[in-house]
Order: structure tokens, then sequence, then C-alpha cells
């Protein structure tokens, strides 16, 4: 009989393999990487944001600032709440692009700062969290509009002369009085405009951006009513806020809690629900598996090529090794007077084994019971070697 020593090797990937199995992934990692920078390196000289009157996205406002400039109304852009209070005053229309951003304290700041100081101030999109503070006496509905161009149904003259208007989105109510409500959906309006209790000056709540988007200030009467929202004084002051704003970082103490967004409660039970009736579907049977004759006979040998393709795409030369010398030691028990239950026992198979065949023990140890191969070649000659062995033990 020839025997072949097995050398002793992890049944682990290769350094070659693993390269072999991953460049792929790390080549269009690499591109997108490129990409990335090369679009970040040409589009670093442009000022970018969504409601951001420097910006010429399709969600920036440059269109509006530059529009209101052609009629004599500077706009400022300010990040800051500071900034912001100063330039408070009664030729100033001071606008709030994300008031729900602002903490408890820079709500009640701004608000101090406008109340009486005579000009507009403007909130585009406000929910619960800041009209509380920044526009006492309304509160928001929790259905939002899903129409998103409306008409003004109400006598404020901006929107009276603009008509249409795609102010759709976040509906409100008011106890304020004179109040003007306009662009109404299902009964709500979107759209307020809620005089000082002193002065002229007032306070108007926008439903939605949409009217400001470069994209969308070419439709319906968008332009129209910006203009004259956004126009009332010669001077505009535009308000982002920014978190790097140092009046930011004194909000008091917050829970866990209070970071969750509203309706948290209702989205963790529904998808409670959905979980516990995606198991049930799961889990549910049928009935028991019943057998099915094949259409057709498959010759054993595809059987086993199909197999032995499955192992070797996926590199499982240790699973058809063991399948190897699990099949040989099973055929060579009956051969040596061993029961089949002690086919698998180094101990009862070898010394019946070494007795027929008067071979090295270690030899058939390693053979049979050895380490996986450690490449291709090597489960070849393993293979052969085992129906060697048959042979030799059916011969003797």
């Amino acid at each position: 009989m020839t025997e072949a020593t097995l050398t002793s090797t992890s049944a682990s990937p290769t350094a070659r393999q693993l390269w072999t199995r991953t460049r792929g992934i790390a080549l269009a990692v690499v591109i997108l990487l490129a990409a990335a920078v090369a679009i970040a390196v040409i589009r670093s000289g442009a000022q970018h944001g969504r409601l951001d009157p420097r910006s010429a996205d399709p969600y920036g406002s440059r269109a509006t600032a530059e529009l209101l400039g052609d009629r004599g109304v500077s706009t400022r852009v300010v990040t800051t709440l500071d900034e912001a209070r100063a330039a408070a005053g009664a030729d100033t229309t001071l606008l709030v692009a994300a008031p729900d951003l602002l903490t408890g304290h820079q709500q009640s700041s701004l608000r101090a700062a406008t109340k009486n100081s005579g000009g507009r101030t403007i909130l585009i999109a406000p929910d619960s969290p800041s009209l509380g503070t920044l526009a006492p006496g309304v509160t928001a509905d929790p259905a939002i509009s899903f129409d998103s161009t409306l008409s003004p149904h109400c006598d404020l003259p901006a929107a009276r002369r603009a008509g249409s208007a795609d102010t759709g989105g976040i509906r409100y109510s008011t106890s304020a009085r004179g109040a003007d409500v306009c662009y109404p959906s299902d009964g709500l309006p979107t759209l307020l405009r809620i005089p000082a209790a002193t002065g002229n000056g007032d306070t108007v709540v926008i439903g939605a951006p949409d009217i400001l988007y470069n994209n969308r200030l070419d439709k319906q009467g968008n332009a129209s009513l910006a203009l004259q929202l956004l126009g009332s004084r010669p001077h505009l002051v535009w308000y982002l806020p920014s978190l790097s704003d140092a009046s930011a970082t004194d909000a008091g103490k917050k829970t866990f809690l209070d970071l969750l967004p509203s309706g948290w409660l209702w989205g963790t039970l529904q998808l409670f629900i959905a979980a516990a009736l995606a198991a049930l579907w799961r889990a549910r049977r049928l009935g028991p598996l019943v057998p099915e004759r094949l259409p057709v006979a498959i010759r054993a040998s595809e059987t086993v090529e199909g197999r032995a393709r499955l192992y070797r795409k996926a590199n499982a030369r240790d699973r058809a090794a063991a399948a190897l010398r699990s099949t040989t030691r099973t055929r060579l028990a009956p051969l040596i007077g061993v029961s089949p239950a002690q086919a698998h026992a180094p101990e009862a198979l070898l010394p019946a084994l070494s007795a027929r065949l008067s071979g090295d023990g270690q030899a058939l140890h390693t053979l049979l019971f050895g380490p996986p191969p450690s490449d291709d070649p090597a489960l070849i000659s393993l293979a052969d070697q085992l129906d060697a062995l048959e042979r030799e033990v059916r011969r003797s």
C-alpha cells in the first residue's frame, strides 16, 4: 500500500483567498471614496443647504433672495441667537428657517426680542416644540395636509394677490384675536398672520417651506406670496439656527425620553405588532412534509459531481475530506470484523485494520482520522489513498 503523510495545517482561508474574495468590494469602495472626494473638491466653493438664501441647490433659496434684492430688500444671513436678537427692529423681517431646532432658552430669548419690536417674524413650518413660545395661542394639528397646493380663502392682501400656493404641510389652529387664517386644508389653515398686541409688528406662521425653494418658486403663486411676506420691510434677516451657536448649549437637563420624537410610543407598538405577526406567519406549519417521487431518475454520478462542485465553490475541503473518510470507515468496518457502531472509533477500527494489513498504525490514523487537507491537490491525494486502502483490504 502506498502511504502519504498529510501535513497538519489550518483549514482557514489563506490571505490570497481572502483577497480574491474581497478585491471586488474593496475596488468599489475605493471608487466611491474617490468620487466623493472629487465631488467635494468641485463643490467646495459654493454654498449649499436647505432654505439657505446663498444656495442655488433645488432646495436652497437663492432665487428668493435675488428677487428681493431687485425690489430693494437687503438680505442678511445670521446663524447665532445674539445676531438674530440684535437684528430685530421695526424695519426688519426676521425669518426663522428651522424654529424647532431652537432650544427652549433660545425660543424664549428670541420671543422677548421680537415681541414688541414692531417688525415681522416669519416661522417656517414650526411644530409643537416651538409654537407655544414663538407663537402663543397657536397649536399644530397632528394630521398634516396631503394637498400641497391650496387656495387662500382669506382677506390677507398678500394671499389674495398671490392666489394658489404650495403652503400645504402642517395645519394650525389659533385663539389669537384678529389673526388672518389662510390656505385652509380640511378646515384648518396652513398660513397664519398674527398681529402683535401693541405696535405694527406681526408673526407669520407658514406650514411648509415650498414657496421659498428654488425649484418651486415659479410654481403657482409661490413667488408672489414669498416676495410679499418677506419684502414687507426694507431689511430681511434670514436666521439659520446652528448647532455651533454657544446659546444652544444652555438647554437644561433632558432625559432620554425628552430627546425622542413625538409619536415614538405608537411607532414602537406598531413595530411590535408587525414583528409578532411576522413571527406567527413564519412559524405556521401547514402539516407534515409529504415525500414525493422525482419525475426522473438522477444518476448517482451526477449527484456526486454536483455535490463536489458545491464543496469546491465553498472551499469546504474539511467537509469533503470528512465525508470521504467517514464513508471509507463505514465500508471497511464489516470487511475487518468491526461492528458498524464502532466504525468511527479509532480504538476499535485501527487495531483490527493494522492486524489485517500489518501496516503503520500512525499512518493509518492520519489517513482515516487526520486533519483536513490544505489544498485541492491534497484532497485528491487523500481520495486516492482511501480508495487504494479499501482495495487492499478487499484483496487481503
